[in-house]
């Protein structure tokens, strides 16, 4: 799906899915097939990123993190009011709409994509209604968390909420990956989502598979997000999300599955070569799975090296991806990996 002939933003990285890259406008619709261009100096030379995607809601980037907020008839749904960026995300709201912020929905318990609640709150004369799933709320308590607690619940994994006129439809991952209270929320007559740390826009998987806690669950969240009725999505960090991504992504995993397979199946543990030099297995087990991991960059080099991020981020995935196969049963047996 990547090849060398797709587009490439003006930082040098090639789309993954040959997308059309515009500057980013806060009053112009973000049409299929387009994604902001050169994300990363964006990110490091404006304070904000603010992208039009519907009549009412809008792509909100800064600091390298991304969310959602839609502009009703009476106040503002923000989702995520991420680190270090509300006097950004008041900014840019204010560009589009003097309306306040009159809900704040936490769509997972990760205190970056939160935190920025009590600035956001701090700024609202009016009562915000602020709005978490079962699970969040559970784990918030769990927790001990000190942001502002949520004074509505949602029913996990697939209750509704209603702000204004527009549906908001969680869909919990009944077995998450990145956290066991990760979710997807669809404004359903927007066709807009947001599922914040699972896929980036425009990008291959993020280190450690955006931090997954249980990366056995991953391929089948991604295929999950892909299944719900969206034309934009906000990924909670990279680009605008579309299905292309979602494809993208399924691909690459494929890909990745496919070499790591291959080389577990052909690196033996000989490649430490004198054993009686180490003292431990875990010093086997990471010279092995170091050979594994050169290996499968080489075969994935030629097709994704020159993609956003891939020679940074995708040696630990294939780590990942090695722990996973050898976990799975059905993975070991049919891999044979030359232990001896």
């Amino acid at each position: 799906m990547c090849q060398d002939h797709y587009s490439v933003d003006n930082c040098g990285n090639v789309s993954t899915v040959n997308a059309t890259y515009i500057e980013p406008s806060a009053k112009t619709l973000l049409m299929t097939g387009q994604k902001i261009i050169d994300i990363f100096t964006q990110n490091v030379t404006k304070p904000y990123i603010l992208q039009r995607l519907t009549e009412r809601c809008y792509f909100f980037g800064g600091g390298f993190y991304t969310t959602l907020f839609y502009v009703g008839d009476e106040g503002v749904l923000l989702f995520d009011p991420v680190e270090n960026q509300g006097t950004n995300i008041l900014k840019a709201i204010k560009e589009v709409t003097p309306l306040p912020v009159t809900a704040i929905v936490y769509s997972h318990n990760h205190a970056d994509h939160i935190c920025s609640t009590p600035d956001i709150l701090k700024e609202t004369s009016n009562d915000v209604r602020i709005i978490a799933s079962e699970a969040t709320i559970t784990k918030m308590k769990l927790l001990d968390c000190k942001f502002p607690t949520p004074t509505e619940v949602v029913q996990w994994p697939t209750g509704a909420l209603k702000f204004e006129s527009v549906t908001v439809q969680l869909y919990g991952f009944e077995h998450a990956a990145h956290t066991d209270d990760a979710s997807a929320w669809l404004l359903v007559e927007e066709e807009v989502c947001h599922c914040p740390d699972l896929i980036n826009g425009d990008q291959p998987p993020f280190w450690r598979f955006g931090t997954a806690e249980n990366y056995v669950y991953f391929q089948r969240n991604v295929e999950e997000l892909g299944k719900l009725a969206w034309k934009h999505a906000t990924l909670g960090h990279g680009n605008v999300g579309s299905k292309e991504d979602v494809k993208f992504v399924l691909e690459f995993l494929a890909d990745l599955d496919a070499a790591v397979k291959q080389a577990m199946g052909a690196v033996s543990f000989a490649v430490v070569g004198n054993m009686s030099k180490y003292t431990n297995h875990a010093a086997l087990m990471m010279t092995w799975q170091k050979a594994i991991r050169d290996n499968v960059m080489e075969v994935l080099r030629p097709k994704y090296g020159k993609t956003y991020g891939f020679e940074v981020s995708t040696p630990a995935n294939i780590e990942m991806v090695i722990l996973r196969m050898l976990i799975i049963s059905t993975e070991l047996q049919d891999i044979k990996p030359q232990y001896i």
